[in-house]
């Protein structure tokens, strides 16, 4: 069979950019954009070695698809392929947010784009469906490895256990598994890789590259390189504004928010709503509600709503001024977000030549295998959580099916699902023909909800 091609990192940085602008869905989406442009359509990288990278990037604090895409650019391209990968990533959605949290201060509602949103929305249930489906059918070989996926099911959707725990429980039974059948545990995706039908750029059995080899020496340069941004950073905030400026404490805030993101941006979402509504009054609690509705339908991580918070509360407290109300705007997105994924790459770039080294290793291995079965779980229940908000738009936890079923919502979803599991269409059209449908929905005078 030939050799795969290497890629260019000009190719490489045309897919980093497509990326940022398509990543609906939130991680479960943007994971299976990147498992089906990079492993099935590409062959960028092989099955076993996405899942290894991906379970990795689960266990971190921060946003997993971010990191994800971080490591994958590391690995074909080193540091600036990291760089560009993770930043290329965030950049559009960083964008797309200052601009439809501009329109929101200034015009509030705009019915033309919420009847977009709301044709987005169940595309997105259908995206995440897809998700759990692709990854499910190459993770779980075998029927211990459905019932870890089963049980992280249970155990999010009707216990609530905190996904720490969920991850930390499958980690466990992955590291007895792998004592006690290690043949199970030790399932490397083979079969699933040559489904392609030709070996990938990063193959199962690719040897780590050079710049991905672990040196104490790199390592602490590394670290030293991160710790000096960050303080020149938040350092250049305080002398410009002053420690007790919003500018300077959201550098502060976002940081540790950054390194507390444990279980996705739905568990630190409350954190960062209590700090932001309560304790900064950067925004209230209907502006929080707006921005989380922003952040589900934009393209990139859902955390990206740390952004919305840092314009709206940059704006509203005048950081620049009365007469640099978007320039503080601006300027407090940027802050939020900047602040926010530093550490992210520190993760990658930093531990990433440490995961390379154990990726043989069935003791560090095995846990994650069940860490991946796990994850099909977690996508389950993202699937049935944005399902229920998105089909009964007016339900209440206490009345679960209340206020009325969206039919039209669910016929969307339905036709984004069909087109996407059995026609194998991208999913850009499909994310355009839905918003394309709620916007003809509107503009037949149908009542959408809200």
């Amino acid at each position: 069979m030939t050799a795969p091609r290497a890629i260019t990192f000009r190719e490489a940085l045309r897919f980093w950019v497509k990326l940022g602008f398509v990543s609906f869905g939130g991680p479960a989406g943007q994971i299976a954009i990147m498992h089906r442009e990079l492993v099935e359509r590409h062959a960028w990288i092989s099955e076993w070695r996405f899942l290894h990278a991906l379970n990795y990037c689960m266990v971190l604090p921060g946003p997993e698809a971010t990191q994800l895409a971080t490591y994958i650019g590391w690995l074909l391209h080193g540091v600036r392929g990291g760089i560009a990968a993770g930043a290329l990533f965030v950049l559009p959605s960083l964008v797309v947010l200052i601009v439809l949290s501009w329109i929101y201060v200034v015009f509030g509602q705009v019915p033309a784009v919420a009847a977009v949103l709301y044709g987005v929305k169940p595309a997105v249930v259908a995206i995440v469906l897809a998700a759990a489906w692709r990854i499910g059918t190459r993770a779980l070989k075998h029927w211990l490895l459905w019932a870890v996926a089963a049980a992280a099911f249970v155990a999010l959707f009707a216990f609530d256990v905190p996904f720490p725990a969920v991850i930390l429980a499958a980690a466990a039974i992955g590291f007895v598994g792998g004592r006690a059948a290690p043949a199970i545990f030790s399932m490397e995706g083979h079969a699933a890789a040559k489904d392609t039908g030709r070996p990938a750029v990063i193959d199962d059995d690719t040897p780590t590259p050079a710049h991905a080899r672990f040196s104490p020496g790199r390592l602490a340069a590394i670290v030293a390189a991160f710790v000096a941004i960050w303080a020149v950073a938040l350092g250049a905030l305080v002398a410009a504004f002053g420690w007790a400026s919003d500018l300077a404490q959201m550098g502060w805030f976002f940081t540790k928010s950054a390194l507390v993101t444990f279980g996705g941006a739905y568990a630190v979402l409350p954190y960062v709503l209590q700090a932001a509504v309560e304790q900064y009054h950067w925004t209230t609690a209907t502006q929080m509600i707006d921005g989380l509705a922003l952040g589900e339908s934009t393209p990139g991580p859902l955390i990206m709503i740390v952004a919305f918070v840092g314009f709206v509360g940059a704006w509203t407290h005048q950081a620049l001024g009365p007469g640099g109300l978007l320039a503080a705007g601006v300027a407090g997105a940027t802050v939020a977000t900047f602040f926010t994924f530093l550490p992210s790459f520190l993760f990658i770039l930093a531990g990433g030549p440490l995961v390379e080294r154990t990726r043989d290793d069935l003791k560090l291995t095995a846990p994650l295998t069940a860490i991946s079965a796990a994850v099909v779980g977690v996508i389950m229940n993202l699937t049935v959580f944005f399902a229920w908000h998105v089909l009964w738009p007016h339900a209440t936890p206490q009345a679960p099916l209340s206020g009325g079923f969206d039919g039209a919502s669910a016929l969307i979803a339905a036709v984004a699902a069909a087109l996407l599991l059995t026609k194998k269409a991208e999913v850009i059209p499909v994310i355009g023909a839905s918003g394309l449908a709620g916007l003809a929905l509107w503009a037949a005078g149908l009542q959408l909800a809200a």
